[in-house]
């Protein structure tokens, strides 16, 4: 008799196989294929995916559970080039990722993450659940993953093809939580990071981020634990930004006069773009990974949106190199359903 028990990987299971390369792909992948028309009339990647639902708990509203479906069709994977002949496989998968977001868990003794998440996998043929995998870490890579892609097409696409292989840049963390740790340790292995500015609102929280990063990459990076935001920004050429504030941390003023800078603002607060004031969006070029998401989740966005990541992906209208661009993140289902397909393999075959 045929054992239809899903597979269960926990955190750490999860872990081993998570590598840049193999996150980057799949969150590439997933917004290219958002920004397809589904399916294509000429075939390749698509996605169907609704809006999220969010599920208010109780009387607090910072306490949420969030659904995320999404069906990925016609894509392919190289799992970093490890499972030979992975590209002539097109895949389709059919997941959904459910969140919670209890902001005070970082407060609770001991800590919890304020988010954590799992993502179910389901046949496509069958609708068969086959996977259940815890998908914290995948939520964090993801998301950062989403703000390195973000920064080689909105940045370093601007000044050639390839650039982002040999340009040096200056990055900025502003707000040092758990996705400006994930964004900074991103951005240093990703890219050629001449100096990583960090500031937090609690001093101390950037000054421990700033000695994990010293013992993960050594002293080839300059790192500086800033007193401001302005001190952070004013030098940056990429900035990064992931608090939950509703004041804005950083205006135009802050910037260097210079330009030809981009933030990727990642922000989860009770608006998503209230990190940045609005003299800035009155500048910026502002770009999203998902407009049906946008329109809802950024309605009063000070801002028009130029477009979907994942269009200038396809179509190459990169941004003029003295350009201020904004990626506004919200993330997409269809990005934890192709790095959640990615590691199912990954694990089921093996590579380590």
């Amino acid at each position: 008799m045929e054992n239809n028990t899903p597979v269960f990987y926990n955190a750490e299971t999860v872990r081993r196989v998570l590598n840049w390369p193999l996150v980057n792909e799949a969150v590439e992948m997933a917004l290219k294929a958002g920004a397809a028309l589904a399916p294509p009339p000429a075939g390749g990647p698509y996605v169907n995916q609704p809006q999220r639902s969010f599920t208010v708990v109780g009387n607090e509203p910072h306490n949420l559970l969030l659904t995320m479906p999404a069906f990925v069709g016609d894509y392919a994977l190289t799992l970093d080039g490890s499972a030979g002949d992975a590209m002539n496989v097109r895949r389709q998968t059919l997941a959904c990722k459910l969140v919670t977001s209890f902001r005070s868990n970082e407060q609770r003794r001991p800590p919890l993450p304020a988010v954590m998440a799992n993502i179910l996998l389901f046949n496509s043929s069958t609708g068969q659940l086959e996977c259940i995998m815890d998908g914290t870490d995948i939520t964090n890579w993801r998301t950062a993953a989403a703000s390195l892609v973000a920064t080689k097409y909105l940045y370093f696409r601007r000044f050639g093809a390839h650039s982002e292989q040999s340009r040096e840049i200056t990055v900025s963390i502003v707000g040092c939580g758990a996705q400006g740790r994930f964004h900074a340790t991103a951005m240093c292995a990703n890219f050629r990071v001449k100096q990583l500015n960090l500031w937090n609102r609690t001093e101390a929280k950037a000054v421990q981020l700033a000695e994990q990063l010293r013992f993960q990459f050594g002293d080839r990076i300059p790192i500086s634990v800033c007193s401001s935001t302005r001190v952070a920004c004013q030098n940056a050429d990429v900035i990064c930004i992931a608090t939950y504030s509703r004041e804005p941390l950083i205006c135009i003023d802050d910037l260097s006069k210079e330009r030809s800078i981009h933030i990727n603002a990642v922000g989860a607060g009770e608006v998503h773009f209230g990190e940045l004031a609005n003299d800035i969006y009155a500048e910026a070029e502002v770009y999203v990974d998902s407009r049906a998401s946008a329109a809802i989740e950024l309605r009063d966005l000070p801002a028009s949106i130029v477009a979907e990541v994942g269009e200038v992906i396809l179509d190459g209208n990169y941004p003029d190199e003295r350009a201020l661009s904004v990626f506004q993140s919200l993330g997409m289902a269809s990005e934890d359903t192709c790095v959640a397909q990615a590691v199912h393999e990954a694990l089921m075959s093996g590579i380590k």
